[in-house]
């Protein structure tokens, strides 16, 4: 990882930045882990991303990781979407994210594909119809 200089913040100290980025490339680079998905992390993510908080951690964690729809819009947009005093960071973020997001993209579209496949099995069986791959 890059060595970056962060500018304190009113809500988020250059040293906490700097924690939020490990806690990001680590999650990122184990493949987005629940159990690399940090407080810290989530923390960031809800209040200086501008993504929607949930009601904790578990539920961000569900809505945009464990179906792999919404995947993408989580690691390829930490960036001016957050307020402008956590700019830095959320460019560190995303500068260090292109590494790892082909790949990620490519498992969240794998996950998505068989969350939608379940779904449609379980509905055509509800309904007596039978699916056939192939």
């Amino acid at each position: 990882m890059k060595q970056y200089a962060f500018n304190g913040a009113q809500f988020l100290s250059a040293r906490e930045k700097a924690l939020v980025l490990k806690a990001w490339v680590r999650f990122l680079k184990n493949g987005l882990r629940w159990e690399d998905f940090s407080d810290r992390l989530y923390t960031h993510l809800s209040l200086h991303c501008s993504f929607i908080a949930h009601h904790n951690r578990a539920e961000f964690y569900a809505t945009y990781f464990e179906n792999g729809e919404d995947t993408s819009a989580v690691i390829a947009c930490p960036s001016s979407m957050g307020h402008r005093d956590n700019e830095d960071v959320n460019e560190a973020m995303i500068e260090e994210a292109s590494a790892y997001i082909p790949a990620l993209l490519g498992q969240a579209s794998g996950k998505a594909k068989e969350t939608d496949l379940a779904e449609a099995q379980r509905l055509a069986a509800k309904h007596d119809f039978k699916i056939q791959q192939g």
